[in-house]
């Protein structure tokens, strides 16, 4: 805490503090004593993915994930007004050619195509360079009413990026992304990267798994449960008499999908 001074200077002091808090640059000047709680996901939830199109309502489920881009501030609050908590998926692993900030990405942080289409995986290793820019998409989660954040491709180092990245750099920008969705009020979930969860799992508010039960690495989820924070989990070939048994064992949220992650569902 700053030293306390006489007079004019502990008013200009004051003001400081004030005005840098509501500076636009992505960074807080300490916390807000009127924002609300972070939302803190338990294990055990359920929860409906869905990031094919605009979100369908149907699924009689306490959470939802859809994508931030494709839905709207309304289609959120039309979640919220039904008592679900809504969580924005944003890519933060890969340039996107879809979507509407793509020309913001300089070319030289864009390598390998991942294999989805119109998707080449970032350099994660620019921070200065990204940072400012899933800035902008954390804020368009915010603005939109989300409670919280799925960033995606969060293990570029183990992938063929075009970048000689290394675990040391996924672990700095992965925290990085946390910080930034803190910083907004948001709960943040770690997307996958398996091995570095116990060195994550106390930055990030939940987790979002695909496929642990088809690879055997279901295990490997429970500090976050343990923590007391959700896994929301889905297999997409596994048949769900195989995997659930053990989902519900280890207290997942888990539900078989199919990969184009439409409406359908078959929860555990």
């Amino acid at each position: 805490m700053r030293r306390a001074v006489a007079g004019l200077a502990v008013l200009a002091a004051v003001l400081v503090t004030v005005l840098s808090g509501c500076s636009g640059d992505g960074r807080t000047g300490g916390p807000d004593p009127t924002a609300k709680p972070r939302w803190q996901p338990r294990p055990g939830l359920a929860w409906q993915w869905q990031l094919d199109g605009r979100v369908d309502p149907s699924a009689d489920v306490p959470v939802y994930d859809i994508d931030g881009f494709e839905n709207s501030a309304a289609d959120v609050a039309r979640l919220h007004r039904d008592g679900r908590k809504v969580i924005c998926y944003v890519n933060v692993g890969a340039w996107e050619s879809f979507r509407p900030d793509r020309d913001a990405f300089p070319r030289a942080v864009l390598g390998e195509p991942n294999g989805w289409a119109g998707e080449r995986w970032l350099d994660i290793r620019r921070v200065s360079v990204l940072r400012p820019l899933m800035a902008k998409r954390f804020d368009m989660c915010r603005d939109k009413g989300f409670d919280a954040v799925e960033p995606d491709l969060m293990e570029g180092y183990g992938n063929e990026t075009g970048f000689p990245l290394t675990a040391r750099d996924q672990l700095r920008y992965n925290r990085m992304i946390a910080g930034l969705a803190h910083e907004r009020g948001l709960s943040v979930g770690l997307k996958n990267d398996l091995p570095q969860i116990p060195e994550l799992v106390a930055d990030f508010d939940f987790a979002v798994n695909e496929e642990c039960a088809q690879y055997d690495e279901c295990g490997r989820l429970t500090p976050f449960v343990a923590a007391g924070k959700a896994v929301f989990h889905v297999e997409y070939t596994e048949p769900a008499g195989e995997f659930c048994p053990e989902s519900r064992r280890l207290r997942l949220s888990s539900m078989l999908k199919k990969p184009e992650l439409g409406v359908w569902r078959r929860p555990c």
